[in-house]
């Protein structure tokens, strides 16, 4: 077990004023008992099973909802608990319908990080089972509720490490079964780009949207709600993946991770003085590598003799100017060709929807100031806007969760109550590949599509077989 040691809780969160938004949320998954109970499921919304209430009507019952997103304010007094457990961050937070963040708790794997080099998948589940009740249990006092008073409990369940994310929905399905509360099962990487339309109330579709962390690079057409299409994403690395290698092999403090660290010690270098290569240049699409980049970073390391070994804070003068260089040509390829790509599809999503007015950006390496700046030059020239969560709900956030669970509740795509006394060896319906949206006939990618077998239908796809199920 993790020592509790490594449990931190981040402070309360000022309380937001935001006019909120509507989305139209997927399916959840299921829950399979293992046969040799013999026992009926409980009964869980998918693309077969799922079915909407029936549409309010008269003018005082309920929101509506157009292709740009404007929504009555019905269901401002909507209460949502969100879960999230898909990596190695356990948070929760509470959030209202009418957008004011009333909590939010993160326990921080960061310890982990620097011991492991990486996520420990086994690790990172026993640090979730250790961290998810004192954190769930904060959030809730924080917000000075109980679950009772809850609407709702939404709950991530892909894509992600399916071992972090059975913690987390076994805990959400406990409270919904314990407290007869509904649950709504959440898309990770749909969370990071609907959180943006909490933040910025005039946010409306469609848009395009880079989703930026340490497990995936998406380029995503928001067209209307739950129509994604998507332009491109990685054949191999991410960047986020990238920043965290790099920074570990200039051994440098990987406590907050690789890229707040290779981000500070940029500042100190010479971007031009290594010349690498920017990916993919001969390849004129959307989609991303960085494993080349991590090469040609790994063999600059090599040629300067840096020890790893030796942390940043013992290295010499001239030793940690080299590694300052590395860092900051590292960082300015590796934007380089996030800028290209963003250029491309922004071509590429005009092309469809002349309207589109907003680039979101999102993700952990979204926090990154030097990547922020670096984009909003290339919008500017598009004559298109950006917008960026603030750091906090760039990164893994229980906030993101909630939010967009109260987009899903508001559309009526959410599961009754659990049943309060499911098995503790419950299976789950995990989605640890799980597409957001139909891949963009030019985005298709050989390389990827031999990685595909595993991956569940995608978001867009079950939502339009329950849209087409319903006309």
């Amino acid at each position: 077990m993790v020592s509790s040691s490594l449990l931190s809780l981040s402070a309360t969160l000022s309380r937001l004023h935001f006019v909120p938004k509507l989305s139209l949320p997927p399916a959840l998954g299921s829950v399979r008992r293992p046969a040799r109970h013999h026992q009926r499921p409980a009964r869980l919304s998918s693309s077969s099973s799922w079915r909407p209430p029936p549409p309010p009507s008269g003018p005082d019952s309920g929101s509506s909802v157009s292709r740009g997103g404007t929504a009555s304010a019905a269901g401002d007094d909507l209460v949502v608990l969100g879960i999230e457990t898909s990596c190695d961050d356990t948070a929760a937070a509470v959030v209202r319908g009418d957008g004011r963040i009333l909590s939010q708790v993160v326990s921080s794997q960061a310890d982990l990080l620097v011991l492991y080099g990486g996520v420990a998948p086994k690790m990172a589940e026993a640090a979730h089972a250790e961290a998810i009740d004192p954190v769930v249990d904060k959030a809730l006092s924080e917000a000075n509720l109980t679950a009772r008073d809850l609407s709702a409990v939404a709950v991530t369940i892909g894509p992600g490490l399916s071992l972090c994310l059975r913690v987390g929905v076994r805990k959400a399905r406990s409270i919904a079964g314990l407290f007869s509360k509904p649950i709504v099962g959440v898309h990770h990487m749909e969370a990071h780009a609907l959180v943006a339309r909490l933040v910025q109330q005039d946010l409306q579709f469609p848009f395009l949207a880079l989703l930026i962390s340490g497990g995936h690079n998406l380029l995503i057409l928001a067209q209307s709600l739950g129509q994604y299409v998507q332009l491109g994403t990685t054949i191999d690395d991410a960047i986020g993946e990238a920043y965290d290698k790099t920074a570990k092999w200039l051994g440098l403090d990987m406590r907050r991770s690789g890229g707040p660290a290779i981000e500070q010690l940029a500042l100190e270098g010479d971007a031009e003085s290594v010349k690498f290569s920017t990916p993919m240049k001969q390849h004129k699409d959307c989609n991303f590598s960085y494993a080349g980049l991590k090469t040609q970073v790994r063999l600059a390391i090599e040629s300067r003799k840096i020890n790893a070994q030796i942390p940043i804070s013992s290295a010499t003068t001239q030793d940690r100017s080299d590694r300052a260089d590395i860092a900051a040509s590292f960082q300015r390829v590796a934007v380089l060709h996030l800028e290209e790509r963003c250029e491309r599809a922004i071509d590429w999503a005009m092309e469809m929807e002349p309207s589109l007015k907003y680039l979101v950006v999102s993700g952990g390496v979204a926090s990154n100031k030097y990547v922020r700046s670096q984009l909003d030059q290339v919008v500017k020239r598009k004559s298109l806007e950006l917008v960026c969560p603030p750091a906090s709900l760039c990164t893994d956030n229980g906030v993101m969760i909630a939010w967009t669970g109260i987009e899903h509740f508001r559309m009526g795509r959410f599961d009754p109550p659990p049943l309060a006394d499911e098995p503790d060896d419950a299976m789950y319906d995990l989605r640890p590949r799980w597409p957001l949206g139909e891949e963009h006939v030019k985005g298709r990618s050989e390389a990827r599509s031999l990685r595909t077998a595993r991956m569940h239908p995608s978001l867009t796809s079950i939502i339009q077989e329950s849209l087409q199920k319903q006309s």
